[in-house]
């Protein structure tokens, strides 16, 4: 068990009975216990497998790498449509843990396989996804912004993808995409610091909200 993480389940707000017990059952299939990115994390031979989380409306076991897990009792759910390994189990009371305790059991021992194993997620690259209309408009008129973009890291390229065409309204798209042409003209990507106050490079952490300079931070 690791001190960090008996602190982060004892001031818990919400699912604390149900957290403990699935960190119970996560340890009992030995997997060593960490505190990651301000949550518990659970790794075989330094991996990352799983991580046990809460939100408002229940808490979840997710799976790292959990798009390659069978799940023959259909109980992964996907975050969001543009989630590509990520998968979870939600729960909202201990008795729905308990009813499951062997599945469960059964699917992290199926997690450590996979990543023994060495399988990886076969992963969507930008040039894979559909670009909306808009934004191959604007590269159209503008070769110096269609440069930029091209030259963001994949993952950064994804994700402003994702972001414009979640738009439902063609405007919407297009008032989403003149709003960042200035970011991706920095080289930034949709999360990026763009102030210099961060203290977690590149992304954003909101130290600009503090208004106060960074070296008195």
């Amino acid at each position: 068990m690791n001190p960090q993480v008996d602190i982060f389940y004892q001031n818990a707000p919400r699912w604390q009975q149900e957290m403990l017990y699935l960190r119970a059952i996560v340890l009992d299939c030995n997997l060593v216990e960490e505190y990651k990115w301000r949550g518990p994390i659970y790794c075989h031979n330094n991996a990352n497998i799983l991580a046990v989380n809460a939100f408002k409306e229940s808490c979840v076991l997710s799976f790292f790498k959990g798009a390659l897990l069978s799940d023959h009792a259909a109980i992964l759910t996907t975050p969001s449509e543009n989630s590509q390994e990520f998968r979870y189990i939600k729960f909202t009371s201990v008795d729905q843990i308990a009813a499951i305790e062997q599945t469960i059991k059964t699917y992290i021992y199926e997690a450590v396989e996979v990543q023994k194993a060495g399988l990886k997620v076969p992963l969507v690259k930008p040039e894979d996804l559909i670009l909306p209309v808009e934004l191959t408009q604007i590269f159209d008129a503008d070769h110096k912004f269609k440069a930029a973009f091209e030259s963001l890291t994949p993952g950064r390229q994804k994700a402003y993808i994702y972001h414009f065409s979640e738009a439902k309204q063609p405007a919407t798209r297009t008032a989403r995409i003149e709003k960042y042409i200035p970011r991706i003209l920095q080289g930034k990507g949709l999360t990026d610091c763009v102030c210099g106050l961060t203290h977690k490079k590149p992304s954003c952490d909101g130290s600009h909200k503090l208004k106060i300079p960074h070296s008195t931070l």
